[in-house]
């Protein structure tokens, strides 16, 4: 992807987490990314065609830290291992799996967008598949597995959605309580 199609798809995600859905407008966007609108229409389809990469984009960026965390311990890892690790990576400083800002403003703007909504079912779906996959290293049992899953999943959602967000560092404290239900083996 070039350059500036990243910046016009970046700035977007921190004007949607800033200010909702209402302010991807071109004008708005063009001055904070220091580009013409006729590169906004070099990269994209209008509106419509902006709207669609930038959810498109937020779901790479909402699922491939976790994808990547979780491929980074390795496969011979244990359940617990991998989650010990996912909790580590919880920081302030490295938002890459904790953007609850963003997560929050896709999930408002998801209420009443079909687009918005379907993106978010996407990247519902494959992080609780990503979790599925650290599970079923401890169980065979897929209903176990997906309960397994869901329990993070939710905590980390709720973690997103309430007002203020729950901090990082509050957030990895929570899933320390939660990690002894994972098995060592």
């Amino acid at each position: 992807m070039s350059t500036s199609k990243t910046r016009w798809l970046d700035e977007g995600i921190r004007m949607l987490t800033e200010s909702g859905p209402s302010a991807l407008r071109i004008d708005r966007i063009a001055p904070r990314v220091g580009l013409s609108k006729g590169s906004f229409h070099h990269h994209f389809d209008g509106a419509e065609g902006y709207k669609k990469e930038l959810l498109a984009h937020f779901e790479h960026l909402a699922t491939e830290s976790l994808e990547k965390a979780i491929d980074s311990v390795g496969v011979g890892a244990s359940a617990r291992e991998v989650l010990v690790h996912l909790t580590e990576l919880l920081s302030p400083r490295e938002p890459g799996l904790y953007r609850p800002e963003t997560d929050r403003a896709v999930r408002a703007w998801a209420a009443s967008d079909a687009d918005a909504r379907a993106t978010l079912a996407c990247v519902d779906r494959a992080r609780l598949d990503a979790l599925e996959g650290v599970w079923r290293r401890a169980s065979a049992d897929e209903e176990n597995v997906r309960l397994s899953a869901l329990l993070p999943y939710l905590v980390f959602v709720g973690a997103n959605s309430i007002v203020p967000s729950v901090d990082s560092d509050d957030l990895r404290g929570v899933y320390e309580l939660l990690l002894p239900l994972a098995p060592e083996e």
